[in-house]
């Protein structure tokens, strides 16, 4: 693929400064650079690299005025980050490869329902009773069960794995090797210190343009669905427990774990690492820091949280007690040795 800035101008509504015509031919880092390629520069901590880069071109913020000589023409837009996710979109429609037509080593079941102009990869099994919409794409080696629902554009990823009775909305896209509707961690203790399974007879439901990263694993509920609203955003590596709700258009980041029946409220920001234990609400517009855990509801909307217990629990109790009481005691000590310091002048 290439274009020259204009296109690329016109595609991000951004304005030009250096040449219209420079032709461009694929996205870069602005470390890396080089002759026909783009990039951009949206922190401030990398404003070095822009009198630096040997790049052709470059998106920045419309308020930026370079201190130096520059190299690259510059494309000038409202929001650095919407228009490289832009370009990247028009960059990686070409550049991914995937199935076309359905291959003659997929195992489709003969109640299995198929869309128009779907694509089902090598050694991919639908199974009965089934319902794929149309243009959806289903790479090679992956698994979908029984009664499972997948809507329209739909992007499988290689190795992912729908059970039975599960459902995915609308522009749904699932990364490799993550499994939706496994069974929930539900356990009975008995009388003899063993534990019985507890059937798990729910599924999952994933409503339109969700994004659910690679390795993942959301368990379906024990009566009833674990539901992820649409628009939510999912990160690799994220267990999603059984009963769990996720808001619409929440982002969580890598690592993190979500325990039985929390509901998370929509438009939340959830960093890497982050732990929650079961049955608690969160409430809209949540943002949690990274390795953060979260031991109780969150009511109060649009609010910031930190921090992470990592010591034993009844000692945590007594010093979290203390801890939340440290600026009240700490401005006391410093009124205290101000109090000091005059009486020995």
């Amino acid at each position: 693929m290439e274009v020259t800035v204009s296109v690329i101008a016109q595609l991000v509504n951004g304005t030009i400064e250096g040449d219209p015509n420079m032709p461009i031919n694929r996205p870069s880092r602005i470390e890396d650079g080089g002759e026909g390629s783009i990039s951009f520069f949206g922190n401030p901590k990398y404003e070095a690299y822009v009198y630096e880069t040997d790049a052709s071109a470059l998106l920045v913020p419309e308020s930026f005025k370079p201190k130096k000589a520059i190299q690259p023409t510059l494309i000038k837009v409202p929001d650095v980050y919407a228009a490289i996710a832009t370009l990247l979109e028009a960059f990686g429609a070409e550049a991914q490869a995937h199935p076309s037509g359905i291959s003659d080593r997929a195992q489709i079941a003969n109640s299995a329902d198929l869309g128009q102009e779907i694509a089902v990869g090598a050694f991919s099994c639908i199974g009965e009773n089934s319902q794929i919409g149309d243009q959806s794409i289903i790479d090679d080696q992956v698994y979908i069960g029984r009664n499972v629902r997948i809507g329209r554009k739909v992007r499988l990823f290689s190795g992912v794995r729908i059970l039975d009775g599960c459902e995915v909305g609308d522009g749904t896209t699932i990364h490799a090797n993550t499994v939706i509707g496994s069974d929930g961690f539900g356990f009975a203790p008995q009388e003899d210190g063993s534990f019985k399974k507890i059937p798990q007879l729910g599924n999952v439901v994933i409503e339109d343009r969700v994004e659910i990263g690679a390795n993942c694993t959301i368990d379906r509920g024990s009566i009833g669905a674990t539901v992820i609203r649409k628009g939510a955003k999912l990160d690799n590596l994220i267990q999603v427990a059984h009963n769990v709700e996720i808001g619409e258009h929440t982002v969580i980041a890598a690592q993190t774990g979500i325990a039985g029946s929390t509901k998370i409220g929509k438009h939340c920001f959830i960093g890497g690492q982050v732990g929650f234990v079961g049955h608690i609400e969160i409430a809209d517009g949540t943002r949690v820091q990274a390795q953060s855990g979260i031991m109780s509801s969150i009511k109060e909307k649009g609010t910031d949280w930190f921090g992470y217990p990592a010591f034993a629990y009844r000692d945590y109790l007594k010093s979290y007690a203390l801890f939340r009481q440290l600026p009240k005691i700490s401005k006391k000590l410093r009124e205290l040795e101000n109090k000091l310091n005059k009486n020995e002048d």
